[in-house]
């Protein structure tokens, strides 16, 4: 059999799963946004792999799939250091590669952070539903047949390329590089913090959080001090956004990621910043934790300064 520009998956690892920026504009009729939980290293994949920034990519979580390339392809690997190898040789990341037709692409397990994203030169052949390629595997919907990846999938290439331009300087600084002993998450409060004691929003501000073993793309919960409520933790149930801390009435902060239900009855004392969604998609069981308060102007010029930063590495690439 002629395999053509793809990819066959010879393990697929722990979860791995086609996402891009996630499917916008049908939270209303309950359909998840999903899309990478770590929108900056796949944009940047994206980026070093001459794709636009919105394109799909492999989402692979604590231990990564062996994909073999059926044609010559230029790949990056972003994110969580999972110990990319090719063909047996350490695989740099942050750094376009040229990757020959018959090459094993495996990972050895996490060094740093837990979720590292592979992007394709020319894009996966994955049909767009709703607007997305993304994988919500709750509904079935999205990316290859709505699952994570199994061993024998072969996922076609869009238009494989075997070199770019400017090969030598499509690189950057990898991020993710040190563990750190406590991660920090910026976040601006609201828009339910007035449901909170002023010893709960102390409490929430200045202890200290362990990630549980109770994580996945739908979100991470939170072992720590208790958030002490005025009255309760329930609420009318309504929208829940990436980053949402929803605090139940037991006072421990669950932390709401990609695959989130479009709305939620608790309560939410904060939301963790865009800029730093990539702190948050990178945590695993164990990590621990502390929130910084951050006005909404400062979430906003943080941001602006990392979409400059893309405008910028994206220019250099060119």
């Amino acid at each position: 059999m002629k395999l053509g520009m793809s990819i066959t998956i010879l393990s697929p690892g722990a979860v791995t799963t086609v996402q891009d920026l996630g499917r916008t504009g049908y939270q209303q009729f309950g359909v998840p946004v999903s899309g990478v939980c770590d929108p900056r290293a796949a944009r940047i994949a994206n980026l070093l792999a001459g794709n636009d920034e919105g394109e799909a990519v492999l989402e692979c979580t604590l231990l990564g799939p062996a994909i073999r390339f059926n044609t010559a392809e230029v790949i990056a690997v972003t994110g969580g250091d999972l110990a990319p190898a090719l063909d047996g040789q350490p695989l740099p990341m942050y750094a376009a590669v040229a990757v020959k037709a018959g090459q094993v692409l495996r990972f050895g397990g996490p060094r740093t952070g837990c979720r590292a994203y592979i992007a394709f030169a020319g894009g996966l052949d994955i049909a767009p539903v709703m607007g997305s390629r993304s994988t919500y595997m709750k509904a079935a919907i999205g990316g290859y047949y709505g699952r994570k990846l199994q061993t024998g999938d072969v996922l076609n290439l869009r238009d494989a390329k075997p070199a770019l331009p400017r090969m030598e300087t499509r690189r950057v600084p990898a991020e993710h590089a040190a563990r750190a002993a406590v991660h920090t998450l910026r976040v601006v409060m609201g828009p339910q913090d007035d449901a909170f004691t002023e010893a709960g929003v102390a409490t929430f501000l200045t202890g200290e959080y362990a990630v549980t073993n109770e994580f996945d793309r739908m979100g991470c919960r939170m072992d720590g001090p208790a958030i002490q409520h005025k009255d309760g933790g329930d609420i009318i149930s309504d929208g829940i956004a990436f980053g949402a801390i929803q605090v139940p009435g037991h006072g421990r902060p669950i932390v709401m990621l990609a695959d989130r239900q479009t709305t939620g009855g608790y309560t939410k004392i904060a939301n963790v910043i865009t800029a730093d969604f990539g702190v948050l998609g990178q945590l695993k069981a164990g990590d621990k934790v502390r929130f910084a308060r951050v006005t909404v102007q400062e979430a906003q010029s943080l941001l602006a300064r990392q979409r400059e930063e893309l405008a910028r590495m994206k220019k250099n690439f060119v």
